[in-house]
């Protein structure tokens, strides 16, 4: 019997995605000076990327898993759970309204996002527009 090949939305492709949305957005902060609306709306869409990225992680590890290879699967979720902590930590300075303690988050966040070339920006503000108001009526954390 032949191998099924998967040509559609892998976790990869996902994961891949979400990083390229995280590596733009991070450029566009770093260039504006403060946090006005769109910005706040950029790192809430931030939040979302990074929360996709470990999302598409655990799919893959739970593929490791179901072929019970739980080391590999559980060395996955830990080398990639920088992103959890990350959104979780952005998200509890949005919702107390601490925007001047969010610049030092996205700066530690830089060094994940280097192996992204960013030549040209294939974002914009329809990516990102409500990005806070979606974020906030969102319940908890996580």
């Amino acid at each position: 019997m032949a191998r099924l090949i998967k040509t559609g939305e892998t976790p990869a492709k996902k994961r891949h995605a979400h990083m390229r949305s995280c590596a733009e957005v991070l450029r566009l902060l770093a260039q504006r000076g403060a946090f006005d609306d769109e910005a706040r709306d950029m790192t809430a869409f931030l939040v979302f990327n990074l929360r996709g990225i470990y999302q598409t992680i655990d799919e893959s590890a739970h593929a490791w898993d179901e072929r019970n290879y739980w080391k590999k699967a559980e060395a996955l979720r830990e080398t990639w759970r920088w992103t959890r902590t990350a959104a979780d930590r952005l998200e509890a300075l949005i919702r107390a309204d601490q925007w001047e303690a969010v610049p030092p988050v996205l700066i530690e966040l830089v060094p994940r996002f280097n192996s992204i070339t960013v030549t040209a920006i294939t974002r914009d503000a329809d990516w990102w527009c409500g990005a806070l108001r979606a974020l906030l009526r969102n319940g908890s954390a996580g």
